[in-house]
């Protein structure tokens, strides 16, 4: 619990960019659809019916893949996720992307792990810069009114089976 916790709130580190300045006031999805950066991740959390609980009380730690993180996967993976067949792995991928509770990246150690709402454990890493899944945390400790957003520059996908 005290690692989803320290791993939520270093998510909220995340998105306290100039971009998100008003982020206090707006909830998780608000502020990354404000931030422009994330139609992509938008569109999946609509498609995937996660709006409203990433708009519920939270708190929240997302580590949010930008529109070119979207873009970096094999052609083709991002329609074939949309397609309402493929809703459960839709679900699996993003909720990979969000652990209970709000981390900042203060709270963020080398070799930690959180469990996500997916169910599998995400590792963080720090030498070179902090990563999640070795995908790059740009831009840490957004805070939304329900948590916090660590931008990232890939997206992360659960570990099969």
């Amino acid at each position: 619990m005290i690692r989803r916790t320290f791993l939520a709130l270093t998510a909220a580190t995340a998105f306290a960019m100039p971009a998100f300045a008003d982020g206090h006031s707006k909830d998780i999805v608000d502020t990354a659809v404000a931030a422009g950066s994330f139609t992509t991740l938008a569109a999946a959390l609509e498609a995937a019916g996660l709006v409203e609980t990433l708009k519920g009380e939270g708190p929240f730690t997302v580590f949010a893949p930008t529109d070119a993180a979207f873009a970096a996967l094999p052609a083709g993976t991002v329609e074939e996720l949309l397609k309402p067949e493929n809703k459960d792995q839709l679900v699996a991928v993003l909720t990979y992307h969000v652990v209970p509770g709000k981390v900042m990246s203060t709270d963020l150690t080398e070799g930690m792990t959180a469990a996500t709402v997916q169910g599998a454990n995400v590792t963080i890493t720090l030498e070179g810069g902090p990563k999640v899944n070795g995908a790059v945390i740009s831009g840490p400790d957004v805070e939304a009114s329900n948590g916090v957003i660590h931008v990232i520059d890939a997206v992360i996908l659960p570990p099969e089976g």
